[in-house]
């Protein structure tokens, strides 16, 4: 295990392996600045251009948040100017971070709120500890989420949820968030940075080149009939056998033996 040397606000950087560790520390609620959204799309572009980075688990430092969001303090003066900036920012984080090259995990270790939950939900997996709670309550200060929440929710959880979510305000548990699709999965208190690190070591097992098509196969089927991706999805196959990793993982698994994958 060791640490990045490079610097980023309020985000920590540990690099386990083939994967990396991003912890949210900024106390007491390891709520949201600009900066910090600023040097979030930087991280994950840096992770970007890492081809030994294969996971990204994202989660909050300490033991009662997540992340609480933006500091509403930002908005009390109801400056439009600094409210277009924070939701540029924030869009522009959430977005490259959905976007990343591997596979993104939230280990959700506490209270996910706002732009915390909306964080978690531009993650590909989402794992909460037993006592977490979420909940999108921007209408209820007189706000919407802004950051990609009234359109990732809905797509997980279905529109009558998301109303509840959004609309009534509703504050869902682990439990619910299990049932509902929100988590793929709960584990007990202190033990979601493990859980994930261990689905982070699945996901190395699996061929970069091919995690990298199948998640933009995936996530486009949000935006585009399925008519139009299946050729798509062909193709996409087809230029995997351009790389080495297609012929390592064939003769790997005939000659019965791990993989090693080229992070070319």
């Amino acid at each position: 295990m060791n640490s990045d040397n490079t610097t980023y606000t309020n985000l920590r950087l540990e690099i386990i392996g083939h994967t990396a560790v991003v912890t949210m520390a900024n106390p007491p609620a390891n709520t949201w600045t600009g900066a910090a959204l600023r040097d979030l799309t930087r991280l994950v572009q840096d992770l970007n251009a890492d081809k030994g980075i294969y996971s990204l688990v994202l989660t909050g430092e300490g033991g009662k948040f997540f992340c609480a969001g933006a500091d509403l303090k930002l908005f009390a003066d109801g400056d439009k100017i600094m409210a277009r900036e924070m939701a540029r920012r924030f869009g522009e984080a959430f977005e490259t971070l959905s976007g990343f090259r591997g596979v993104s995990i939230a280990a959700i270790n506490g209270y996910a709120m706002g732009g915390g939950l909306e964080c978690a939900l531009a993650c590909d997996l989402r794992i909460a500890e037993e006592q977490a709670q979420m909940a999108l309550p921007e209408a209820a200060v007189g706000l919407l989420p802004c950051a990609g929440g009234t359109q990732n929710l809905p797509w997980l959880v279905g529109e009558g949820w998301a109303k509840r979510m959004i609309l009534c305000g509703e504050r869902v548990n682990a439990e619910t968030a299990l049932r509902i699709g929100l988590v793929e999965e709960v584990v007990k208190q202190g033990e979601v940075r493990q859980r994930a690190l261990a689905l982070a070591e699945q996901v190395a097992k699996q061929s970069p080149s091919s995690i990298s098509a199948c998640k933009k196969l995936i996530q486009g089927a949000r935006s585009n009939p399925l008519a139009n991706l299946l050729p798509v999805e062909r193709e996409l196959f087809l230029d995997l056998f351009d790389t080495q990793d297609q012929k390592e993982g064939v003769n790997a698994f005939l000659q019965k033996r791990p993989a090693v994958w080229s992070n070319q």
